[in-house]
């Protein structure tokens, strides 16, 4: 049963701007409709009517990177766990990354990933397909048949492709398939196998730094790229001032430049690292405190278009070792609302920006535009959560398989009550994760 309706809750749409108290409609799958007011209703026979008194009612959450690992490194998460983690956290559509085993470098692993989504009934998958074979920056991909198959954008994230002229022929071709390109911007050879943030912190700990200008030299060279082709760029993770600065010029001179953030980039610092907790290892590396500030203007101007996770578990085997043997990478998914929410508590950010954050990156990219919020007729994709509510993080409580958190026992508010995916409860705070 998909015929509902939620009362009482105060519904907050960045696609049409609507704010304030309505009772959501919802008849096979799609939204038929807002009800103005906080009125209770009394369902009809077969129809749910679920009371979220106090709780903000949101388009579903999508995130544009997340890591499911599957197939080939399932011990570190796969897609159902990888899901579950998505639905609980209220992402209710992800775009997986290709660096799996086989890469996501043609129709058949794009195929797999899709079906396996299906048959879960879960979050949405939007599979991102690899630039490059093998991730090795040498060939080209299978860009049209990843199309075909559904892929909605590229990217050999993990690793830059190095090669200027290499990304320019990926960027044009990718472009007749209207596919963006998304980048993992890091020059390789500045970054010298560095593993933290260069800086005074790197030097005191002894830990090999990769400096900002490894991110910020690929990002020009995006954007120049960008300029040249016409071409849909959208740097990820972006994590320094100087990356914000160049991203905003660019969208002034109307180049088609877009970028996300992540909610470790917005809240932590090469400080962080002190304390040798490989939880504190990713990359992009945590940057500075006056970075963080230039990203937050970067999120209140309409500079950065998103927040994306950048879900990236990993196992005990990955993590437990010394700072610098360990894999780059940290959970997201199901730390990111309340994360985000400390900074709208700090008055950083305005929830509503939050949600439009959280909720309108994803239609920039091709298979996006299913989301058009609460408008008659939309897919009935839906978060809803309470902004007070006390949470603990407790990585022992993950639906991922990851435990690799740089936020564990931090205290905050902000607990996702219910996730909706085309008109139906995937997850319920009470009853946990509902599967097709």
């Amino acid at each position: 049963m998909n015929d509902l309706i939620i009362t009482n809750g105060r519904v907050i749409d960045p696609f049409s701007g609507a704010d304030g108290e309505h009772n959501v409609v919802v008849h096979n799958g799609k939204i038929a409709g807002l009800e103005k007011g906080s009125k209770k209703r009394n369902g009809r026979h077969g129809v749910r009517v679920i009371d979220v008194e106090g709780a903000i009612v949101a388009p579903g959450f999508v995130d544009l990177h997340v890591h499911l690992r599957e197939p080939g490194f399932e011990y570190k998460e796969d897609i159902k766990s990888g899901l579950k983690a998505a639905v609980a956290g209220g992402f209710t559509s992800v775009c997986s990354m290709p660096n799996t085993s086989p890469v996501n470098d043609n129709a058949g692993v794009t195929e797999y990933i899709l079906k396996r989504a299906s048959v879960l009934g879960l979050a949405r998958i939007y599979p991102v397909g690899a630039i490059s074979k093998e991730l090795e920056g040498k060939a080209m991909a299978d860009v049209g048949d990843q199309a075909g198959a559904g892929a909605v954008a590229l990217s050999d994230d993990g690793r830059s492709v190095m090669n200027s002229l290499f990304m320019r022929r990926a960027a044009e071709y990718a472009d007749t398939f209207n596919l963006p390109i998304i980048d993992h911007c890091e020059d390789m050879v500045l970054a010298a196998n560095g593993v933290m943030n260069e800086g005074a912190v790197s030097t005191e700990l002894g830990l090999l730094g990769i400096p900002a200008a490894a991110e910020e030299a690929h990002v020009a060279r995006d954007i120049a790229i960008a300029r040249l082709t016409c071409a849909h760029f959208h740097i990820t993770h972006i994590s320094t001032a100087a990356s914000v600065e160049m991203v905003r010029a660019a969208k002034k001179k109307k180049i088609n430049i877009t970028c996300d953030v992540t909610p470790h980039h917005l809240t932590l610092t090469e400080e962080s690292v002190r304390s040798y907790n490989t939880s504190f290892k990713m990359n992009p590396p945590l940057r500075t405190a006056s970075d963080i500030k230039e990203l937050i203007r970067g999120l209140a101007d309409g500079t950065i278009d998103a927040v994306a996770t950048d879900h990236a578990p990993h196992g005990l085997v990955d993590k437990e070792l010394p700072f610098d043997s360990a894999s780059f990478g940290v959970t997201g998914l199901e730390t990111a609302l309340p994360v985000l929410l400390k900074l709208v508590n700090e008055k950083k950010i305005t929830l509503k920006k939050m949600i439009e954050l959280l909720t309108c990156g994803l239609n920039a990219l091709r298979g996006m535009n299913h989301s058009a919020g609460f408008k008659k007729g939309a897919v009935a994709d839906i978060t809803i959560f309470n902004p007070r509510m006390k949470v603990a993080i407790d990585s022992s409580k993950f639906y991922s398989k990851g435990r690799n958190t740089p936020f564990e026992g931090w205290k905050l508010n902000g607990k996702v009550l219910y996730t909706l995916v085309g008109g139906r409860v995937v997850f319920d705070h009470e009853n946990g994760i509902t599967t097709a």
